[in-house]
Formats: structure tokens, C-alpha cells, sequence
């Protein structure tokens, strides 16, 4: 999956603030412990003693075999010493040891130089937590997705609320279906028609699943861009690496960035370097074919018009009808 490098180093920290804390929880409980049961102190250095000794019979012990049985009961019986301590003083058997987040790694975040489950769970809660700052990620699922607020008659064919469901389950089957060589896609419709709630939907699943989102509208995502090209680099939220390289770009309210040829030469640089490089993007607009054909030159429009997938959605401002 194509996380930033950001991405991993945010990972990285969290894992190693998880391994510090929790050596730290442990050596406060063992000092506590050893504290109130003194005679585990010689438990433990009768424990280190036999370590020491097992490595000398590996050097020096001309009856290896016996003396490592041996020093075998001598630690079985010292372990059952500690356990009988800890548990007669109320502790696990476990207490003196370090607890960590993650028993599988260590909290290291690798098993075998391969990344742990928890590490990949580490980056799809940075994405999440990332998105949710600027979008009501949570909120925006499916399920919440209700069609009966769009208008069950229509003076002919297909009704919206019968599209909006539609489109909400063509919407699903894409998410839970999901790769980077799924299709993009484009939502068309008035202001507040579930484009962006479907778009959302659409990311919730994909982090779900490990890959990586990147979410915004186009005017902060352009305007980011185009500080980056002359070098204003302070707090950045997009960049272009990372909107180019990404496993799923959405692109929302499309055509209320501020116009100029740079926004213009940049958005048609996101669209076409990421079709061809099969990377899917969803693009959202309130804007009509021709309006886009007005605002865009036909280098972008016919790519769009194309090579996306187009939903539209009908009917009335739905925030307004929840209200």
C-alpha cells in the first residue's frame, strides 16, 4: 500500500512511545514488587546464576548433557518458587514481566523483518485520524447514507430515490471491491446531494482495508500544491508525491478552486499522471458536463468525461430537508 513516508515515521513514534511505556509500567511494578516480597530478589539472581552456568557448560562441562539437566530442574524449580510468590501476594505470575500492546511483536511493529498486524493497524488509524479533521469521516457511511430523503416521484423513468439507492450500492459493491486498479469515478449533482458523504463512505472502506486515502477539496488541495511548487512548504496537508502516488485520491467539489493556468496545469497533471499510473481517483462537483467544459480545457474534460465512471445524483438539498 502506498503510505507516505510520513505516514511510516508517525507509526514508527507511536510504537516506540507504546515500548517505552510500557518498560517504564514494568520497572515501576518490579520495583513495587521486589519491593514487598524481598525474597524474590534471590529468585531472580538465583535465575541469572543458572543463565551464567548454562553458558559455561557450553564451554567448559565435559557431560554436557547432564549438567544442562540439571541446571533445567534448578530453573523449573525457581520459576515455581517466584510463581508460588507473586501468586501468594496476590500478583499474576506474569507481573514482573513487560507488558506490551502488542505480545506479537514486542511493540515493535515486526515479525520476522515483516511488518506486524499492529503496525498496519497504526497507519489506517493515522489516515483515519487525518481525515477526520477535515471531514465528518465518521458520520459518512453507508449505512447513515438514507435514500428515502431524495424524491420517490418522477415524471419519467427512474425516480431519485430509487438512483440515490442505486448509486449507494454500486457505491458499496466499489468499496468492498477495492484496488488500485479499480475505476475512477465521478459524482455529479446539486449542493447537498450525498456526493461527498458517498465519497467518504467510499474511504472508510478503503482505510479499512489498508489502503491509503487522500481526502480534500480541490481549492486546499491546488493551493497546497502550488505553495509547494515555490518552496512555501509550512504546513503542507497535501503534496504532491503524495497526492500522485496515493492508492485513492478524492477530489471534492471540483470547480471551486480559484482558476488560473497553474490550478488548471495541475489538475490536469493529477488526472492524467494517475490514469496513467491506474491509480483510481473520485472526483465530486456541483457542475454540469458543459459548465465543466467551460470552466476546463478539453484536456481534463475529456478525461474526466471519458475515463471516469459518472454518478449522478438528483433532488433537493437533503441537509435541509433533515433539518
Amino acid at each position: 500500500m502506498a503510505y507516505s513516508q510520513d505516514d511510516y515515521r508517525q507509526a514508527e513514534e507511536i510504537l516506540e512511545r507504546r515500548r517505552e511505556r510500557a518498560n517504564i509500567e514494568a520497572e515501576t511494578r518490579r520495583n513495587e514488587i521486589y519491593g514487598k516480597i524481598p525474597e524474590l530478589n534471590d529468585v531472580t539472581m538465583g535465575l541469572a546464576q543458572v543463565g551464567l552456568n548454562i553458558s559455561k557448560v557450553f564451554i567448559f562441562s565435559e557431560n554436557k548433557q547432564a549438567d544442562m539437566e540439571k541446571l533445567k530442574e534448578e530453573s523449573l524449580a525457581l520459576q515455581q518458587k517466584r510463581d508460588e510468590l507473586l501468586e501468594k501476594n496476590g500478583y499474576p505470575k506474569d507481573a514482573l514481566e513487560v507488558k506490551y500492546s502488542c505480545e506479537a511483536c514486542g511493540d515493535t511493529g515486526y515479525i520476522n523483518n515483516r511488518r506486524c498486524k499492529c503496525f498496519k493497524e497504526i497507519l489506517k488509524d493515522i489516515q483515519r485520524e487525518r481525515l477526520e479533521k477535515i471531514a465528518p469521516l465518521a458520520e459518512s457511511t453507508f449505512d447513515t447514507f438514507k435514500a428515502e430523503y431524495y424524491p420517490a416521484e418522477s415524471a419519467s423513468g427512474m425516480s431519485p430515490r430509487e438512483r440515490a439507492e442505486k448509486i449507494k450500492e454500486s457505491c458499496r459493491k466499489y468499496a468492498i471491491t477495492f484496488t488500485t486498479d479499480s475505476n475512477s469515478v465521478m459524482f455529479m449533482g446539486g449542493t447537498g446531494l450525498g456526493k461527498t458523504h458517498l465519497s467518504l463512505a467510499i474511504a472508510n472502506v478503503a482505510i479499512n482495508r489498508g489502503y491509503s486515502v487522500i481526502y480534500g477539496n480541490s481549492q486546499n488541495i491546488l493551493s497546497d500544491l502550488e505553495s509547494e511548487k515555490f518552496g512555501r512548504t509550512d504546513d503542507l496537508r497535501y503534496t504532491e508525491k503524495d497526492v500522485l502516488g496515493c492508492d485513492l485520491l478524492i477530489i471534492d467539489d471540483l470547480g471551486t478552486e480559484f482558476k488560473s493556468s497553474y490550478t488548471v496545469a495541475c489538475l490536469y497533471n493529477i488526472i492524467n499522471t494517475r490514469l496513467s499510473a491506474k491509480l483510481p481517483t473520485i472526483v465530486s462537483t456541483n457542475y454540469t458536463i458543459n459548465e465543466l467544459e467551460e470552466k476546463y480545457d478539453q484536456r481534463i474534460t475529456s478525461r474526466i468525461t471519458g475515463m471516469f465512471k459518472t454518478l449522478v445524483l438528483e433532488g433537493n438539498d437533503i441537509r435541509y430537508i433533515k433539518k
